[in-house]
């Protein structure tokens, strides 16, 4: 199966790009909406959050936010679109053969233009704000290859139970929402290490939480541990990817019978 992804990596390039153009294709500001839509739930969060609640950070508080709402945007739109993208490309499936896991991986390769383009545009918002950039600001590429990761491993587990379970795509709908507030997004894990331990050691399980404050660490945000949050999420994109290999290892040939 291994082998086949790897054969099949062009259609992989292709179809992503296909897809990633085509959705902005006749838009008016086209893939500035890629960077716009992140922006605007920053702002409205940094701008409602600052009225009600003070965190000291070294950062202004809308890098801080837009950091981890740029890789929110794009974990959530992967998983999302990858838990339906097999059962969605029942078209493709059925009139030529090649790996159904090609399709999630498809939907996490679409996206990763938009994050591209959103880590630009942090680094553009930092110079703007008078955010001093330094060394750390390496840590983006981690934090987008980590990203990418995660969020296809799951995309692939979710898209092949959803290929037996039609309810997976409500359950992902309703779990994604909840989860946006379990991830340190909008507020740091370092004020929780100081007053709520516990929910800290929690938090920092959750399997976004090691990309996003690897996101914030490259933009100047200090003073939050990284190794437990990055550790965990390591740890829960390589036990996807061994799930993943299984299941698609076990059902892949006889996913388009079902669809």
């Amino acid at each position: 199966m291994l082998r086949e992804l790897w054969r099949a990596r062009s259609l992989v390039r292709m179809l992503a790009r296909q897809d990633f153009f085509v959705r902005y294709r006749r838009a008016t500001f086209g893939v500035l909406w890629a960077v716009a839509l992140p922006l605007v739930q920053a702002g409205v969060l940094a701008l409602v959050l600052s009225t009600f609640v003070r965190f000291e950070l070294p950062i202004p508080f809308v890098v801080f936010v837009y950091a981890g709402t740029s890789i929110w945007s794009f974990f959530n739109s992967g998983v999302a679109a990858g838990s339906t993208a097999i059962a969605d490309g029942r078209d493709l499936s059925t009139k030529i053969y090649f790996p159904r896991a090609a399709l999630p991986l498809v939907r996490s390769a679409s996206n990763a233009y938009s994050l591209v383009i959103s880590m630009l545009a942090l680094l553009g918002l930092c110079l703007v704000t008078g955010t001093g950039l330094g060394v750390e600001v390496v840590l983006l590429v981690p934090a987008f290859l980590l990203a990418l990761v995660l969020t296809s491993a799951f995309g692939l587990v979710f898209g092949a139970l959803h290929v037996y379970f039609r309810d997976v795509r409500y359950i992902v709908t309703a779990a994604l929402l909840a989860w946006f507030y379990a991830t340190p997004v909008f507020y740091p894990l370092s004020f929780l290490e100081e007053n709520h331990a516990g929910l800290a050691t929690a938090l920092s399980a959750n399997p976004v939480s090691g990309v996003v404050v690897l996101s914030q660490a490259a933009v100047g945000m200090t003073g939050t541990g990284l190794v437990a949050p990055v550790l965990w999420t390591i740890g829960w994109s390589l036990g996807l990817l061994v799930v993943a290999l299984v299941l698609y290892a076990r059902f892949d040939r006889v996913f388009v019978d079902l669809l």
